[in-house]
């Protein structure tokens, strides 16, 4: 390589890092900044606009938000509504993606196309309300379930992963005497593991920060997500109207570092779940789009 190239290349790779150290930066700060603000007094917030070294730091807003038993319990449903509805997400996906995957299937491409139309057009807020109440699902978590029990746009992905699976591992099973369900158990869910993995976090991370349809849906507040209760706090706490029977135990409503504050609480179990799947998603998902 001449000089000139090997400048060239040099310069290159420094832009190229500066302008991802940048674009980390820009990314990474904003929350850096709410994770201080969480802890700034509010006083010094309505002084300064932008704190990066707090004078005083105060946990009043996390102390207002674990002064009830609320906020426990409320996890707790998170957690569950996360976990099972990321089962049943996954499950069901993967029981309409690997038919659609099979070139043998009659009817494959009017399937496909109406699960296309999905993307494009929906019932609406009020025709699905109306469904859901006609199901009797009202008031149970089933009504956070079943009615986004599949993505469309995850399905065709994870459709067309099965479809990079070589076809001579199937025809191995089917001539062994296998069925489609010990092919789809043993073959096809064991090599897919990097699709799955990510899918299951885009759906976990959906159900996670979902509140809308909560309140929809769900009446009786024991069986809130959290983030419908963050929610409560943030309108108590800003002077909205909310349901402040259960804050009445709190004396002491810190108004702005209470907000901040409930974007870390929101978000920290996402980011401890993030790296342990984190490498499975450039080949869960990129593979997963290379072919139609």
């Amino acid at each position: 390589m001449s000089a000139s190239k090997r400048s060239q290349s040099t310069g290159f790779e420094i832009f190229n890092r500066i302008f991802l150290f940048m674009a980390a930066a820009a990314c990474l700060l904003p929350f850096i900044y709410v994770a201080i603000a969480s802890i700034t007094t509010p006083e010094e917030l309505l002084v300064k606009k932008v704190v990066l070294i707090p004078s005083q730091v105060s946990f009043a807003a996390y102390q207002y938000i674990f002064s009830t038993k609320i906020i426990p319990q409320s996890l707790g449903v998170s957690v569950f509504i996360t976990v099972f509805g990321t089962l049943i997400n996954i499950s069901m996906t993967a029981l309409m993606a690997y038919p659609l995957s099979r070139k043998n299937l009659r009817g494959r491409r009017p399937l496909l196309l109406m699960v296309v139309f999905t993307m494009l057009f929906n019932g609406g807020m009020i025709p699905t309300y109306l469904v859901v109440s006609s199901l009797h699902l009202l008031n149970s978590f089933w009504a956070l379930w079943l009615p986004t029990a599949i993505s469309a746009f995850n399905l065709i992905l994870m459709r067309n992963f099965f479809q990079e699976i070589p076809n001579e591992l199937i025809e191995a099973v089917k001539i062994d005497g296998g069925n489609d369900w010990q092919i789809l158990i043993n073959v096809i869910l064991p090599l897919s593991l990097p699709a799955i993995a990510a899918f299951s976090l885009f759906y976990a991370v959906g159900h996670w920060n979902s509140f809308f349809n909560a309140i929809l849906y769900i009446k009786d507040a024991d069986k809130w997500p959290i983030q419908v209760w963050l929610r409560q706090i943030v309108l108590l706490s800003s002077g909205g109207f909310s349901d402040a029977s259960a804050m009445s135990e709190v004396e002491y409503i810190p108004s702005v570092t209470t907000q901040y504050a409930v974007i870390i609480f929101a978000t920290v179990p996402v980011l401890m779940i993030y790296p342990f799947v984190q490498k499975y998603f450039a080949k869960g998902v990129l593979v997963g789009s290379v072919k139609g």
